[in-house]
């Protein structure tokens, strides 16, 4: 019997792991793909016609940036449930309105407009009946210090440049957007309370806690 099967996880099953920049989102999308035998669905960015201009001028590209990510995650979110589900999910289209879009806005660097636009947009497409939101979403979670610790151990350049003003304000606002989050069920998870890198088995901690919610 596999996991999937001893913890009764539906085979259709959509899980969606959100959490701050750092804190592993891909490597338990990996894990939790192989033990319960799902797909992966991870963010596309290598064909995103605003990224590089929205670093260059945050102010003029916002709005379109945020759009463009709406729609993208749409697409995506309708085409595994089309499928048949039975994914696993890197990032939720949620985030995007609750912290991004918000921050952008907050920061004077999305007008007034173009975030009403933008919100009614989401609500539109995302906040209906229609819409298939996830079973359950895993928020994994940890300290400011350990988060900060592997975003300098795996020491991607961007990062690494980035003030650290910056991750403070965005652990945060992931904190803050998370304990009012009520749109499906959440299941969080502290990254110090398992390794799932140097021991495979802890996984399965995981996805009992998952069989528990789905159940419900």
């Amino acid at each position: 019997m596999n996991l999937r099967e001893k913890y009764n996880i539906p085979q259709n099953a959509v899980i969606t792991i959100a959490g701050t920049v750092g804190v592993g989102k891909s490597t338990m999308t990996n894990a939790l793909a192989n033990a319960l035998q799902f797909k992966t669905s991870f963010e596309k960015v290598d064909n995103n016609p605003y990224l590089d201009k929205f670093y260059a001028d945050f102010e003029r590209w916002s709005f379109h940036l945020q759009i463009y990510f709406l729609a993208e995650r749409f697409k995506e979110q309708k085409k595994i449930v089309q499928s048949g589900g039975g994914y696993i999910q890197d990032r939720s289209i949620y985030e995007d309105t609750g912290i991004f879009a918000k921050m952008h806005y907050e920061k004077g660097t999305m007008s007034t407009v173009d975030y009403e636009t933008y919100t009614s947009l989401f609500e539109a497409m995302v906040m209906t009946p229609f819409f298939p939101h996830p079973d359950v979403l895993i928020y994994l979670e940890g300290s400011l210090e350990d988060i900060l610790k592997r975003i300098k151990l795996r020491g991607r350049p961007m990062e690494q440049q980035t003030p650290i003003s910056y991750w403070e304000e965005m652990y945060q606002r992931y904190e803050n957007w998370i304990n009012n989050f009520n749109i499906c069920p959440v299941l969080k998870i502290n990254i110090k309370d398992y390794d799932i890198i140097s021991n495979q088995q802890s996984i399965e901690t995981v996805i009992e806690k998952i069989g528990h919610i789905v159940q419900k």
